[in-house]
């Protein structure tokens, strides 16, 4: 059972990653404003990762899809969820009204503030999803399961990797 649970974290989680990079990627410009809203990151760093996170979130996405690398895939998703979380959450606090920029630069949400709760229970659901992926990694369905076969089988036929 804990193994269909993971699939279903490793395909939320990288789902959301994966649209969430594909709606960002197309407008290079726009991720940028939208990282400088937050007001957050000094800002020599801020065209770097307004450019480099679409990316990130692709191959994260991907990565959690495929199964692959799972435990460090959901431990760089989580990283990124807390750090969405601290943005949204220090915006709000900061009276900001901003578009998170979450699904690409559209502009700012009529209630920005009852967006900014909507945003953050979401991001607070994916990282429990991650929570999970990297306290019980090996899924069903998973690229891991053929590169990295090495694991034992449990008396309730659960698979559990030999560390």
């Amino acid at each position: 059972m804990k193994q269909w649970l993971g699939v279903l974290a490793r395909l939320i989680v990288g789902g959301v990653d994966l649209a969430a990079g594909l709606a960002k990627f197309p407008d290079p410009a726009g991720n940028v404003r939208q990282v400088r809203a937050f007001q957050i990151l000094p800002e020599s760093v801020v065209p770097t990762v307004g450019h480099a996170l679409p990316t990130v979130e692709i191959l994260i996405g991907a990565m959690l899809i495929l199964g692959l690398l799972t435990r460090s895939f959901a431990v760089l998703a989580g990283l990124f969820f807390v750090a969405f979380i601290i943005g949204i959450a220090s915006a709000w606090a900061r009276g900001l009204e901003i578009n998170c920029g979450c699904f690409g630069s559209s502009g700012v949400p009529a209630n920005p503030q009852r967006q900014y709760a909507i945003d953050i229970a979401r991001d607070i659901g994916l990282l429990i999803c991650c929570v999970w992926l990297v306290v019980w990694p090996r899924t069903r369905l998973a690229l891991d399961n053929l590169l990295f076969p090495h694991h034992e089988r449990l008396a309730d036929g659960e698979e559990a990797v030999e560390d």
